[in-house]
C-alpha cells in the first residue's frame, strides 16, 4: 500500500516483475513513454517488467500494486494494458500481496487472476510538445491554464513570432494544427476532474469552454464517447 500526497509521484523507474498497479482510494496517472493513463477505482494497469513509467496523483490517493513473476502466469503481454478492476479482482491485490501466503495458494491465486484480467478498450489523449523555443512557451502555458483563449496572433507577440508563424510549427513539430492541439490539451486537463467525480457542467469551463454541450462535444469528437460513457465504460 502506497498512500500519496496530492502533487506525489513515483519518478521514473522500472520493475523487474510485471507490476499491477490499482488506486484504492483516489485517481492515479500513470506515464510510459508512449502513453498516459488516468486510473480511477474501476481500473487498473498491467505493467511489463521491464517497462519504464511513472506515477502520479494529483489529489490524495492510495496506490495497491502487486508485481508477480511471470512463470506464475499464462499471459505474456508486452505492452502495458488497462484492466477493468472488479471487486474481485481487488480483492485479490489484497490477498497476493501476503508475503507469508505459501506457494500452492499463490499458484492458485495467481490464475484465478488471470481470468479476471479484462482489458479495456481505452482511448488515451496524448499531446506532443513543440520543440520550437517560442512554441514551447505558449504550450506551457496552456498546458498550465487551458482555459486561457488568447488567439495565436496575441501570443505570437508574447513570444516574438507572428501567428502564422507559430501555426506553421505547431504543425510540424506536433503533427496536429495549433486548434486541434488546444483541444487535446483541454480534454486531458478535464480527466482527473471528470475521473475525480467532479461535475462536467463545473469541468467544461475550468478547461476553456463556455458551454457544457461544446465541452461534451469535443470530447466524443476525440475520444469517440461522451464523459459520461467514458468513465461508465469502465
Amino acid at each position: 500500500m502506497f498512500p500519496m500526497a496530492p502533487g506525489a509521484r513515483f519518478d521514473w523507474h522500472t520493475h523487474d516483475d510485471d507490476q499491477l498497479a490499482w488506486a484504492s482510494r483516489g485517481v492515479l496517472t500513470v506515464i510510459t513513454e508512449s502513453a498516459t493513463w488516468l486510473l480511477p477505482r474501476s481500473r487498473a494497469v498491467w505493467i511489463p517488467a521491464g517497462v519504464r513509467h511513472e506515477v502520479r496523483a494529483q489529489a490524495a490517493a492510495t496506490m495497491r500494486s502487486l508485481y508477480v513473476t511471470t512463470e506464475l502466469l499464462s499471459i505474456d503481454w508486452k505492452i502495458p494494458t488497462v484492466v477493468r478492476a472488479q471487486p474481485l479482482l481487488a480483492e485479490l491485490i489484497e490477498y497476493l500481496s501476503d508475503r507469508t501466503l505459501d506457494e500452492a495458494r499463490r499458484v492458485r491465486a495467481a490464475a484465478l487472476l488471470v481470468d479476471l484480467l479484462e482489458p479495456l478498450d481505452v482511448t488515451t489523449i496524448d499531446v506532443r510538445m513543440p520543440s520550437d523555443g517560442r512554441a514551447r512557451t505558449v504550450a506551457e502555458a496552456l498546458i498550465e491554464h487551458p482555459a486561457a483563449n488568447q488567439t495565436l496572433a496575441s501570443w505570437g507577440r508574447k513570444v516574438g513570432a507572428s501567428g502564422r508563424t507559430l501555426e506553421r510549427v505547431f504543425l510540424s513539430e506536433t503533427g496536429v494544427s495549433f486548434s486541434r492541439w488546444r483541444t487535446l490539451t483541454r480534454l486531458k486537463a478535464s480527466l482527473p476532474m471528470l475521473a475525480s467525480g467532479q461535475s462536467i457542467s463545473h469541468v467544461a469551463p475550468e478547461v476553456g469552454y463556455e458551454s457544457t454541450s461544446a465541452f461534451v462535444a469535443a470530447f466524443h469528437r476525440e475520444v469517440g464517447l461522451t464523459p459520461t460513457a467514458y468513465f461508465r465504460a469502465t
